[in-house]
């Protein structure tokens, strides 16, 4: 399987305190997805973010066709970083690791991804054609919306 990886880095105008609480709060999620991906949460517990948590949602990440997806938080430092991983869905492999670093400038997100295509040959295929574009979408939106949320706190 080849590995791919997926990175992003943005500025916050906010504290370190109020980042970590909007980032950290698996609700939030759906705020600052693309509705063109049909992703609702369907199961979760409720409680604050920490390590082994599940995480079950539903998304439409091409045609419309709804699938099911379930992440672990498998790592978390509290006001620093924490990691989530598939365990099942559309990825051969999903590891998302989310790091926060207060500046000078306001708080340093970096989001690293490394993920995996099923199929082989046909995975690396639809990297190219689809999920690697669709993917750097899905971040565009994100930062834009970040923006949004965080510019009108201030």
């Amino acid at each position: 399987m080849k590995l791919y990886k997926k990175e992003s880095v943005q500025i916050i105008n906010a504290s370190l305190e109020e980042c970590w609480a909007f980032f950290s709060s698996p609700q939030n999620l759906q705020k600052i997805t693309p509705e063109t991906m049909g992703f609702k949460i369907t199961d979760y517990d409720g409680k604050k973010m920490y390590a082994g948590q599940i995480i079950q949602y539903k998304v439409s990440p091409v045609l419309g066709v709804k699938l099911p997806w379930v992440t672990e938080i498998t790592v978390v430092k509290d006001k620093s970083y924490f990691i989530d991983e598939q365990r099942f869905g559309p990825y051969a492999l999903w590891h998302h690791k989310h790091f926060f670093e207060a500046t000078a400038q306001g708080v340093k997100m970096t989001d690293v991804v490394h993920y995996g295509l099923p199929l082989g040959f046909l995975g690396r295929i639809m990297n190219t054609l689809v999920v690697k574009n669709k993917l750097t979408e899905i971040f565009a939106y994100r930062e834009k919306a970040v923006n949004e949320i965080f510019n009108s706190l201030s």
